[in-house]
C-alpha cells in the first residue's frame, strides 16, 4: 500500500515550507538576492540546509517562489490603491496615479528589496518571475486606463503600451535611488506628473491630494506580511 501522509503531516510540511519562504524574505529585504543562500535561510529558520533541499532543489527554486510572493502582495497593493482612490475621487486617472505612487513609495520605504525585486542579477528562474511581475503590474494599470478612455478622461490610446512605457520608465528611473538608498523628496510627485503626461490627462498639474492610500509603519514589515 503506498504511503499517504496524513492532513496533520501535511500541515506540518506546509507550515515549515512558509517558513522557510518567509525566512528567505526577510533575508532579501535585509541583504539583496546577491547574499542570500540556501545555507543563510536555513540558519534562520533554524533547521538543517537537508531540511531546505526537501522543499526546494536549489536556490533558484527557493527564490523563484520567494518572488513570486513578493511580487504578487505588490501587485495586489498598488491595484487596491487605484481601487480606493477611484472610490474617493471617481475617476479612473486618479486609480492610476495612486497605484503608481504606491508601487514608487512601497519601493523607496524598502530599497533593498525592491533593487532584488527589479534590478538585481538574479539565477534565470527568479527573473522569469520578474518578467511575470512586469507583465502583471502593466496590465493593471492597462485596465484602470482603459477605463479613463472610455470614461473620456484621456483620449484614446492602446492602454497596454502606454501601461507598459509607465511601468518601464519608472522601474528604470527607481533603480538609482534604490541602489545608494536615497531618493529626492519630490522623486513621487516627479513619478505623478510624468504619468499624467503619460496619459494625456488634461489635468497633470492638479494631482488629487494623498493619491497613494499609504499606510504607516514598516515597508518592509508591509512586503513580507503583504
Amino acid at each position: 500500500m503506498a504511503y499517504r501522509r496524513t492532513p496533520e503531516v501535511q500541515r506540518n510540511l506546509d507550515a515549515k515550507r512558509d517558513r522557510l519562504i518567509e525566512s528567505a524574505i526577510a533575508l532579501v529585504a535585509e541583504h539583496g538576492y546577491g547574499e542570500c543562500s540556501i545555507a543563510a535561510v536555513a540558519q534562520r529558520s533554524e533547521v538543517g540546509t537537508g531540511t531546505v533541499y526537501r522543499h526546494f532543489a536549489n536556490k533558484g527554486e527557493l527564490f523563484a517562489e520567494v518572488f513570486r510572493i513578493v511580487c504578487s502582495r505588490e501587485v495586489a497593493a498598488a491595484i487596491a490603491a487605484g481601487t480606493a482612490a477611484h472610490e474617493v475621487h471617481g475617476t479612473y486617472v486618479s486609480s492610476v496615479t495612486a497605484s503608481v505612487a504606491t508601487f514608487a513609495e512601497r519601493a523607496l520605504r524598502a530599497p533593498t528589496l525592491a533593487y532584488a525585486l527589479l534590478a538585481e542579477p538574479v539565477d534565470p528562474q527568479v527573473d522569469a518571475e520578474r518578467l511575470l511581475f512586469r507583465e502583471s503590474y502593466r496590465n493593471a494599470l492597462a485596465v484602470a486606463i482603459d477605463a479613463a478612455v472610455g470614461a473620456g478622461e484621456i483620449p484614446p490610446q492602446p492602454a497596454q503600451i502606454t501601461a507598459a512605457c509607465i511601468v518601464g520608465a519608472i522601474g528604470e528611473a527607481l533603480i538609482l535611488p534604490l541602489a545608494i538608498g536615497n531618493a529626492e523628496p519630490t522623486t513621487v510627485e516627479s513619478f505623478l506628473t510624468f504619468t499624467l503626461r503619460s496619459l494625456g490627462s488634461p489635468h497633470e498639474s492638479s494631482i488629487e491630494s494623498n493619491p497613494r492610500g499609504l499606510q504607516s509603519g514598516s515597508a518592509a514589515d508591509r512586503l513580507r506580511r503583504g
